[in-house]
């Protein structure tokens, strides 16, 4: 039966409890662990039974205990601590203090916009599958504890990602609770009238409206739109933001387009107009479309103009390493949801589907979101070092003529938010030996080695002790959780009661059960591994993770580990934790020992779950990929390899797994029980430390998004006012000078290039010069470079160093210029050296991503 109206119940709060609502909102208190406490003193129970989610706590106290805690005297004190710390978090004055108003200028408004697929910002708001959604949220209360003049941009989804439970013989199943909205973190945006803001997207010539909900992160705002109300009148309208990552390759793309079309719309309804806006991947790639749209419409420009000039404060984060990864629509797909949409851009079918093709006139290539997110950006980045390089060798093709090692896609390694993963036992220990300063700035390297050191050794490995006795504590009660819904005989859940040792070295690997990922490496020699489970020094291991609901080899390797799980003599050695979440992160990244990480090399853009444990103290164990190729030394943790890339997978396979054997019983397992006459392993210890000191300063969503902010939002802001100054006239000249470019460009050449030596010592002068052709192309709007290097052994410089040219006088003729450049020999060996021309003007930088290079 449908109602004819709806109305909200909420609880009557005591006047001297009114605040709680209002920190109850804020989603700051998941970083807060005095805030976390309060919440938790009220109903611990009900604390762990809502999952942590205080607005529903709150409407399911009942009255005569909220009346309780209004005369609790100590609960009333807790409560003003609480928010006094939270006022001073949000007023002006620290707003001044904080990072950003000191190095740049405070701003009225948001001025940048980043948009994701997914938010992890606490497990009482599921809107989050894994390391995408978590990094996002981490990426958020970096910027509020900054003051980065940033919103967040998303979709709500009804039922979010699964839930994970396990059927008797193992295998994966998977739930689809429903979200109700009403008792989340998360509230209704309304106009001046009361009224909620909605706004509509096209969808097969229908209107699709959504709602507008916001999220306050602590200083910030996110904006989550759900179409999941009577005015659309479809069932599949309403259903579009039921899953994440769920339905068809149609419910994938119609989901973009609300993200990427439909969340640039939501600010504008808002009165929020952002000057950059960041793609955090390429599912919102179709934002960066509507930019363009809206000036065109604003002010009359064409697509090349509006492109041309909203693409230099586009940013893009890829954080995809294979191909498959990313999203490919089918042409006659796109065509069907963009046929009056690219008219409004004045595009021809083929000039529209072109922007999103690596060959841009091949009609039978499909339509990739990353490539459409890499034309209509000027800023783009992997999320690590190598990642960067794997990123521009599997993109390179988009730049032809752009040496492998200068193609225009850079990298910011992935951080995670240190105040959101710490143990508050750790805090504790932290506040006490490095005093407010690690708080203030966590990138500050020298609070970080004197305060690390300072910590007496005893105390740390208690603080440590103690996070694994709750993490074993919290294990058995979860696998006692799940046997219990499975309907395991008796016998098996009482078992249940003692798995695990507080006791014991402990291993965990927690994340998506991809199959690159190889979560069964160990069990290839079941021989060795029972030896390390159930030899005189015991290793003990948790896993947990969810494979996606299609992946049927990342299923069967969930159940090959429960079904060895239960062989008599690993059952207490080895446990899989069902429906892997922020709350079994938590624990675990704070309670095991070690964090391994067996991914196949290249295939780990990032990996951010290393970064959480080493954070408490825990030592990584990890294969040379993603952030652990730029991180590792031999005092901080392990490598298993030397970073070695296969051909042969099996072979792969044979070898890493040996190389994680040899390990464990040669290093791993004696350092950790060689224990001095007071019982501490002082090694291990001093690993731990050495490990802080270097990572957590470093690896950190504070440094991260200082890094974006000087690198990509500054500039990217700036170029954005200016090219907005006079109805964006100099934004119109860039566009203008750019299309004459491209007209042109084809007559470009370079000839007759000369030197006077073919031999020289190292720390001699060579000479070059060379004649450029560049018709009517003004000298100020190019860059003529000499390109050298040592040779490779296919006679290519494979790795060059640019010299800038100078003009030196007229050519051989009309429309020709000479250049000439000195530069030193540096190193002996082979060099070859070769002149190109780039475009160069002094409103635009990254010149190099238009594609326009005439090489000699």
């Amino acid at each position: 039966m449908q109602p004819v109206a709806t109305y909200t119940v909420v609880s009557s709060i005591p006047e001297s409890l009114r605040r709680l609502y209002e920190l109850a909102y804020n989603v700051r208190w998941s970083w807060d662990h005095e805030t976390i406490d309060l919440f938790r003193r009220m109903d611990r129970d009900l604390w762990e039974s809502t999952n942590h989610n205080p607005v529903k706590m709150l409407g399911m106290l009942s009255q005569n205990k909220l009346n309780a805690l209004a005369r609790e005297d100590s609960f009333l004190a807790h409560l003003d601590r609480v928010t006094r710390n939270y006022d001073d978090y949000m007023r002006a004055e620290s707003k001044s203090k904080t990072w950003y108003a000191q190095e740049y200028n405070l701003e009225a408004q948001p001025q940048i916009a980043y948009f994701s697929f997914e938010f992890g910002l606490t497990e009482s708001i599921p809107n989050y599958s894994g390391g995408l959604g978590i990094l996002a949220g981490d990426h958020l209360k970096a910027s509020s504890d900054l003051n980065v003049p940033l919103v967040g941009v998303g979709l709500l989804y009804q039922q979010g990602y699964f839930h994970q439970y396990l059927n008797v013989d193992g295998w994966q199943q998977e739930l689809y609770p429903e979200n109700d909205f009403y008792t989340m973190p998360v509230r209704p945006v309304r106009d001046e009238s009361g009224q909620p803001i909605r706004i509509s997207i096209e969808l097969l010539n229908r209107p699709v409206f959504a709602q507008i909900w916001y999220v306050r992160v602590g200083r910030l705002m996110l904006y989550l739109l759900d179409t999941n109300i009577t005015q659309n009148i479809e069932r599949e309208d309403q259903d579009l933001t039921d899953q994440l990552y769920g339905g068809d390759r149609e419910t994938r793309i119609r989901q973009e387009i609300l993200l990427g079309v439909g969340g640039l719309r939501a600010l504008y309804a808002m009165g929020i107009e952002p000057a950059v806006c960041h793609m955090n991947e390429g599912h919102s790639a179709f934002m960066a479309l509507e930019r363009a749209r809206i000036l065109m419409e604003r002010y009359s420009m064409s697509f090349g103009e509006a492109a041309a000039i909203t693409a230099a404060s586009n940013v893009f984060t890829t954080h995809t390493p294979v191909p498959a990864g990313n999203d490919y629509f089918e042409p006659d797909l796109v065509e069907q949801y963009f046929q009056d949409y690219r008219v409004a851009l004045n595009l021809s079918r083929e000039e529209f589907l072109g922007l999103g093709r690596q060959d841009p006139v091949n009609p039978h290539e499909d339509f990739c979101m990353t490539i459409l997110a890499l034309r209509m950006s000027a800023y783009v980045n992997g999320v690590s070092r190598l990642h960067g390089e794997v990123a521009r060798r599997m993109w390179r093709d988009i730049y032809p003529q752009i040496p492998l090692s200068e193609v225009p896609i850079g990298s910011i390694t992935n951080g995670v938010h240190i105040y959101s993963w710490v143990s508050h036992e750790m805090t504790e220990l932290l506040d006490r030996y490095l005093g407010p300063r690690w708080r203030e700035d966590p990138t500050d390297l020298q609070v970080w080695n004197q305060g690390i050191t300072s910590i007496p050794g005893e105390e740390l490995w208690r603080t440590h002790e103690r996070r694994r006795e709750r993490m074993v504590a919290f294990a058995r009660k979860r696998m006692v959780a799940q046997l219990e819904r499975r309907g395991a005989p008796p016998i098996e859940i009482d078992e249940a009661h003692e798995v695990l040792d507080p006791e014991v070295l402990t291993i965990g690997f927690a994340r998506r059960f991809a199959t690159y990922k190889r979560a069964t490496l160990l069990l290839r020699d079941l021989d060795r591994f029972t030896n390390l489970l159930c030899g005189a020094r015991p290793v003990q291991f948790i896993f947990a993770g969810k494979a996606h609901p299609r992946d049927n080899e990342g299923k069967e390797f969930i159940r090959e580990l429960v079904h060895f799980a239960r062989t008599s003599h690993s059952r207490n050695r080895i446990v899989f934790l069902e429906d892997y979440d922020m709350v079994v992160a938590r624990y675990l990244v704070q309670g095991v020992d070690v964090w391994l990480n067996t991914p196949r090399r290249p295939l780990e853009a990032s990996g951010t779950s290393g970064m959480k444990a080493a954070m408490n103290g825990v030592l990584n164990m990890s294969v040379l990929d993603g952030w652990w190729d730029e991180a590792y030394r031999r005092d901080i943790g392990w490598a298993i390899g030397h970073g070695e890339e296969y051909q042969d997978e099996g072979l792969q396979d044979y070898v890493e797994s040996n190389a994680i054997y040899d390990l464990l019983e040669k290093d791993l397992v004696p350092t950790f029980y060689e224990r001095g006459s007071d019982g501490l392993p002082r090694n291990w210890i001093m690993r731990m430390k050495t490990s802080m000191m270097d990572l957590c300063p470093v690896y950190n969503t504070a440094r991260m998004v200082q890094e974006y902010t000087r690198r990509f939002y500054i500039p990217a802001l700036q170029h954005a006012r200016q090219f907005a100054e006079s109805d964006y006239e100099r934004g119109r000249a860039v566009a203008a000078w750019l299309a004459n470019l491209q007209n042109n460009w084809h007559v470009v050449d370079v000839d007759n290039i000369t030197t006077l030596n073919t031999e020289v010592r190292v720390g001699d002068a060579l000479v070059v010069t060379a004649d450029i052709y560049l018709g009517g192309i003004d000298l100020e709007y190019v860059s003529v470079q000499l390109y050298e290097g040592i040779l490779d052994r296919d006679g290519t410089i494979s790795r060059g160093h640019v010299h800038g040219m100078k003009p030196n006088g007229e050519g051989r003729g009309k429309g020709w210029h000479q250049y000439t450049v000195e530069f030193v020999a540096e190193a002996t060996g082979r060099h070859g050296y070769t002149v190109r021309v780039i475009p160069a003007h002094p409103d635009l930088q990254r010149t190099l991503r238009l594609g326009l290079v005439t090489w000699a």
